[in-house]
């Protein structure tokens, strides 16, 4: 940690981060969305168009350049991908169209707390997606919660689409994606038979009421919010003058929604979630190696394992560190990785397999121990 909310990622933990942004990466290419970068350093007048300078004050990074022009550090980037489709968008033609991004955001959080859960910086994807109708505006709405909840479930996830306030932009709910844990910020109410949840800040039901869409049990509980997915509709397209001619020529408005995960905070919430009291269980998706190779006295035996390992395109973490056995073994279960490889003396020609979370190990030969993997 450098300062509250801002922090360096150790290479581990970069690597899980590179995981996650994969995974997500793949979902939005496969529901059409184009990745690019925008920028963080952003000039106030982008921000005057819609009014937000003064209204997000208190959570953008806002100062003055060398030459007092006024500038604002990225808390979120509406205005400027909606700037950008303005002047590149001229027909409906064009539309529809996503893009996105991953990308670190700041926001000037007053108590930066828990870890990476609310940081001042943090990383982002960002998706925005433009529409020439309201009707394929919802369908790809809809599109991407299924993308979101395929993601969740890559990420070893139960995350709940709970709808949520829709602010000052429009009558119609956002929705947020939440993982039920005691470690969030929020709470929800949901059903555990169907998938009706909704923000406590919006339900007008409580615990131990019947739920509004099947009439089980009503359930309450502290969550994560993984995600969140928003339709503007034309409010961009009235503030910054985003207008393109339909088939009769006649103009029409360029409708947007947002699609938010945050990528450092869903490292964090996956810890909070697959851990036990010896360490982290990372999911074999996320996890920054597959395997945790040991040597125990036995350096040249463990490095042809290794050399095996790397050679099948396994992800390997060699520990041939001078320190005691126990030391390796506590420090293998505190990092968590899926699998723990032990090559020693006890194991003669073979290797010690055992998987984190399991109480049980065995001995394979290498080859064996490599097909496994």
């Amino acid at each position: 940690m450098l300062q509250a909310g801002v922090y360096t990622y150790l290479p581990l933990g970069w690597r899980v981060l590179e995981k996650i942004s994969a995974i997500v990466r793949s979902e939005m290419n496969a529901v059409g969305g184009q990745e690019l970068l925008m920028p963080a350093l952003q000039p106030k007048n982008i921000w005057e168009e819609t009014g937000r300078w003064e209204s997000l004050k208190e959570v953008m990074y806002q100062f003055q350049d060398a030459s007092d022009k006024d500038l604002g550090l990225a808390a979120t980037h509406e205005e400027v991908v909606y700037d950008l489709i303005r002047r590149f968008i001229n027909s409906y033609k064009d539309l529809p169209l996503s893009v996105y991004q991953i990308q670190n955001k700041f926001r000037a959080e007053l108590r930066a707390k828990g870890g990476l859960m609310r940081g001042r910086e943090f990383m982002m994807k960002d998706l925005y997606s433009f529409h020439a109708s309201q009707a394929d505006l919802d369908q790809y709405y809809q599109q991407l919660i299924d993308a979101y909840l395929k993601i969740y479930r890559r990420l070893g996830l139960d995350a709940k689409v709970v709808e949520a306030s829709g602010g000052i932009f429009t009558q119609k709910f956002s929705h947020e994606f939440q993982v039920v844990s005691e470690a969030g910020e929020d709470r929800i109410f949901y059903c555990g038979s169907c998938d009706w949840a909704q923000n406590s800040e919006i339900t007008e039901v409580k615990a131990g009421d019947a739920c509004p869409k099947c009439g089980v049990v009503v359930q309450e509980g502290k969550s994560i919010e993984v995600g969140n997915i928003f339709q503007f509709g034309d409010k961009y397209a009235k503030d910054m003058n985003g207008y393109v001619n339909d088939e009769n020529s006649r103009k029409i408005p360029i409708l947007m929604a947002s699609y938010g995960i945050g990528i450092s905070r869903l490292a964090a919430t996956i810890v909070e979630l697959h851990h036990d009291d010896r360490g982290i269980v990372w999911p074999e998706s996320v996890a920054p190696f597959a395997v945790h190779l040991i040597s125990l006295k036995r350096d040249e035996a463990a490095r042809e394992l290794y050399d095996r390992l790397v050679a099948a395109d396994v992800e390997v973490l060699y520990d041939d560190r001078d320190v005691s056995a126990g030391q390796k073994f506590v420090d293998s279960d505190l990092l968590g990785l899926p699998w723990r490889l032990v090559v020693s003396e006890k194991t003669g020609g073979k290797v010690e397999v055992k998987q984190r979370g399991g109480e049980q190990s065995e001995l394979m030969d290498f080859k064996e121990a490599i097909n496994k993997l």
